[in-house]
């Protein structure tokens, strides 16, 4: 199973981006994307290295809130969310 948790965009390289989500830092391939991405925007990771999707700020938001409740219900630890290996 995947959770699709959005990562906000670092830096771009030509074919490459560095994200962060939940102070975790990643290098992604943006192969997978149709559409250009710049630093800001944010974007959907699988299997850690992919982005496979473009978000806008708005509804990245609202996940990044959602995902927070979730977490806050389990009552899991902030400093583990960055640990999961999910989407």
């Amino acid at each position: 199973m995947c959770i699709a948790i959005p990562a906000k965009v670092l830096s771009v390289d030509d074919f490459t981006a560095e994200v962060e989500r939940y102070g975790e830092r990643l290098t992604v391939s943006l192969a997978m994307l149709a559409e250009r991405i710049a630093v800001g925007d944010y974007v959907i990771v699988q299997a850690r290295q992919y982005a496979v999707e473009r978000m806008d700020e708005a509804t990245a938001a609202e996940s990044l809130k959602l995902f927070d409740e979730i977490m806050t219900g389990l009552d899991m630890d902030p400093g583990f969310r960055a640990k999961l290996d999910m989407a």
